[in-house]
């Protein structure tokens, strides 16, 4: 240490302390500071602290420097300081000065002349001080000094002191060599965070039994100072990512498991906002380990907590579990939530008020999503959970037309759809399903007539949905809450369209305008910003939010209502093949653009296909009319070629392919020949060549295989696969060109030789399918009717000899 820069004695502090405050006192007539009543500070004050900034700028040595800090930090706290005040303060001690005070606290210096408790008490406030101008708190300097201040909030004095022995040296180089002093660098600040504010306290944090408090604990001034810099560095944009960056996360769970100094008050409140911003899955992924135990901690003191507290500390736990996911849930995860379960059965079995029931629903609907139904209680109590939830849907939205939902009832009702969509998975099932639902998600021992009184209560609640939807002008089609019912309804329609038939089809130019809306309009950061931020995620859908998002879910449900002839007709007059053409026109474009690992399925667009498919069988006046299918027909030939060679995509060929056939079986015959390369001469190529690659002979002249590319995927495409060669003899008849294709690009040769050489088919309707198609083209071509007698002629154990139309 230069000689200005020596080490300070106790009685040279105390000496100018002393002095300085006598001068105080004959300006204030006291001898200490009175506090000021506003954030200003009065005349007599101002001029102390000009007098005191005026030696802190023309300081010889750090004891002067100390000195006129100190007075400073007595006369005035941090947040009364103007910006101006705090950059002159900056400018004649930058930041090395408070970083070095640290270091040298933690490393117990006897040189110092002053007890570590001093040097950190003052190294630390001046680090408040500064931090509270939004400019200084984004210096490289001040995120140097971060560790440290985790260090001192996660073990006190002492401890920090064993623990940065051995590498201080490292650490006063970076506080003193990341930047140069005096200049500040400039970062986007967020103004609309108040970072002067307490942090609410919260007793979920408190440690467990048998975690014994360090020996060394801070003094609250102090660590209140540590927490001042490390939330204002939090409310700034990119806060949370510098906070995670230098080891925030484990250091503040490690504080909170030893009962630090304002671990639970200030600590547990940080941590939240860390876990509830947009790092919350890195944070998870990073230190699960230290998470889990800090939840661990919080569901011990959330279960030992009277009911009251506990009603109390409901809407704090949601922000410490860990996001949903595929993942398999750890024995120490499992248990957390079990204990949750168990203190929230009580609450939700008991008398709650308007104000406490949203909480707990919340609670439980997060833990849901994240364990499913196992661990939840009974089948009674996971019904009764469902009818309290469809209870508060009801109530809420069946108020008059115009009533305005607060921001906390919206949250409640987030929850109650998400626990109402995890019932339906389960109620509708029940009944016509016989395999059992997932261990992770069933309600294990639900009897039928609880899946009957669920979906009653069910009915009503979505009841409640469509009369609230049916109130909704375009001019709210923005709002995020209108997202989350308009998704939830649609997850209901997905599962269930035999109830409020009538209603449904009423409320169809609603859910039309609004997908149509949302897709024409694309991303919205609002909207996406705030579905990131729900109580309740959603773990069906993960990436970005996007306006695609509205019409994938109500895709499924255009899937069952286009096969009704009522919904249909009025999902015609709303113009809908236009807008699922449109649809599938965007994924192909995003689809072709990948190639090998890239590929990813899409199963939105194999349900667009469906919907359309319903059309293309129901409508063949539309379909030949429309000029939305044209279109389509040129997107089909163009996909196709493409589509058949992406292994992955093999459920979206078989639906392109299908979909390409019905719509070639009203098409009238060309009048002239079909040129080669063409749009449909391509396109019924690709189809022949797609449909023979299903099968492969059996061994030894056994029953037919599937191909080992078609195997994985069969229960999902042998309806398709059926139903396409069915389409292939109607475009036979009515496109006979295609016969004289089939015979050139060697489809009935092959297909011949198959049925030969395999005693039978997979099963029955596949072989009624393959004659059908046969039967069309020996109708319409002499020489495709001469080649298939000729097979059947020769082997009879073969399976055509099973075709008997193709004998006629």
């Amino acid at each position: 240490m230069s000689e200005s820069e020596s080490p300070i004695s106790q009685e040279e502090v105390s000496s100018q302390h002393h002095s300085n405050s006598e001068e105080q006192c004959k300006a204030d007539g006291s001898s200490t500071a009175p506090e000021p009543e506003t954030k200003g500070l009065s005349a007599a004050q101002q001029d102390v602290l000009e007098r005191c900034l005026h030696a802190l700028t023309h300081a010889k040595n750090d004891s002067h420097i100390l000195a006129a800090l100190l007075l400073i930090t007595r006369l005035c706290p941090a947040n009364q300081l103007d910006r101006e005040t705090l950059h002159r303060v900056f400018e004649a001690v930058g930041f090395n000065l408070p970083a070095r005070l640290l270091v040298t606290a933690i490393r117990g210096s006897e040189g110092s002349g002053l007890p570590p408790e001093e040097l950190l008490s003052l190294g630390t406030a001046l680090l408040a001080a500064l931090s509270t101008d939004l400019d200084m708190a984004t210096h490289p300097q001040l995120l140097s000094t971060i560790p440290l201040l985790l260090g001192l909030l996660e073990n006190g004095i002492a401890d920090s002191q064993k623990q940065t022995q051995h590498n201080s040296a490292s650490q006063t180089n970076n506080s003193e060599e990341s930047c140069p002093n005096g200049n500040s660098t400039s970062c986007d600040t967020d103004t609309e965070h108040n970072t002067g504010e307490d942090v609410p306290e919260s007793s979920l944090g408190e440690g467990v039994d048998g975690v014994q408090p360090p020996a060394s604990k801070l003094d609250e001034a102090l660590a209140a100072d540590c927490y001042q810099v490390l939330s204002t560095v939090c409310s700034l944009p990119r806060g949370p990512d510098q906070l995670l960056s230098r080891g925030a996360v484990p250091a503040l769970c490690r504080a909170v498991l030893k009962k630090q100094t304002l671990s639970h008050e200030k600590g547990l409140p940080l941590l939240a906002h860390l876990l509830s911003s947009n790092i919350r899955e890195r944070v998870w992924s990073k230190h699960q380990s230290e998470l889990l135990s800090l939840l661990a901690t919080i569901s011990q003191n959330f279960s030992q907590a009277p009911n009251q507290d506990r009603l109390d500390l409901c809407s704090s736990v949601p922000q410490f579990l860990p996001p949903p996911t595929a993942e398999p849930l750890t024995k120490e995860l499992q248990d957390s939530v079990s204990s949750l379960w168990a203190s929230l059965r009580p609450l939700v079995q008991g008398k709650l008020s308007i104000d406490h029931l949203g909480p707990v629903l919340v609670l439980s609907a997060c833990l849901l999503d994240l364990c499913g139904w196992e661990p939840t209680g009974s089948p009674k109590f996971c019904c009764l959970l469902v009818n309290r939830a469809c209870v508060e849907v009801r109530m809420l939205l069946e108020e008059p037309p115009g009533t305005q939902l607060s921001a906390q009832q919206q949250n409640t009702l987030t929850a109650c759809y998400r626990i109402m969509e995890a019932a339906m998975e389960q109620a509708c099932t029940q009944g016509s399903n016989p395999s059992p639902a997932q261990p992770e998600t069933a309600i294990a021992g639900l009897s039928l007539q609880q899946s009957r009184q669920v979906l009653g209560v069910l009915e009503e609640a979505f009841s409640a949905v469509i009369y609230y939807l049916q109130q909704v002008d375009s001019s709210s089609y923005d709002d995020p809450f209108l997202f989350a019912t308009f998704r939830s309804l649609c997850a209901w329609l997905a599962e269930e369209t035999s109830c409020l038939k009538e209603e449904v089809t009423a409320l169809l130019p609603f859910l039309i305008g609004y997908a149509k809306h949302h897709l024409q309009k694309g991303k919205d950061k609002g909207l996406a910003d705030w579905m990131s931020k729900l109580s309740v995620s959603d773990g069906s859908q993960t990436g970005t939010w996007s306006g695609e998002n509205a019409l994938r879910y109500l895709l499924p449900a255009l899937c069952h209502l286009s096969a009704e002839e009522g919904p249909r007709k009025v999902l015609l007059s709303l113009d809908t093949p236009a807008l699922l053409v449109h649809f599938l026109n965007r994924g192909w474009e995003v689809l072709r653009t990948q190639s090998g690992k890239t590929v990813k399925r899409d199963p939105s667009l194999e349900t667009a296909c469906s919907a359309l498919l319903n059309f293309a069988v129901t409508e063949p006046d539309r379909v030949r009319t429309d000029s939305c299918f044209a279109s389509l027909e040129a997107m089909l030939s163009e996909a196709l070629p493409v589509l058949i060679h992406k292994t992955r995509l093999l459920v979206l060929a078989a639906n392109c392919c299908t979909l390409g056939l019905m719509i070639g079986r009203l098409k009238s015959a060309s009048k002239g020949p079909v040129e080669s390369g063409s749009g449909p001469r391509r396109f019924f190529s690709c189809a022949l060549r797609f449909l023979l690659g299903a099968l492969q002979p059996g061994e030894k002249g056994g029953q037919a295989r599937l191909s080992p590319v078609w195997e994985p995927y069969w229960d999902e495409v042998s309806e398709l696969w059926r139903l396409g060669l069915q389409a292939l003899g109607g475009c036979v008849n009515a496109q006979p060109w295609i016969t004289a294709l089939a015979r050139e690009d060697g489809w009935l040769q092959n297909t011949l030789s198959l049925l030969e050489s395999s005693s039978s088919l997979p099963d029955p309707h596949s072989q009624h399918a393959l004659e059908e198609a046969l039967c069309a083209f020996a109708h319409q071509c002499p020489l495709c009717r001469q080649d298939i007698r000729k097979s059947t002629k020769r082997d009879g154990r073969s399976s055509l000899h099973g075709m008997k139309e193709l004998k006629d």
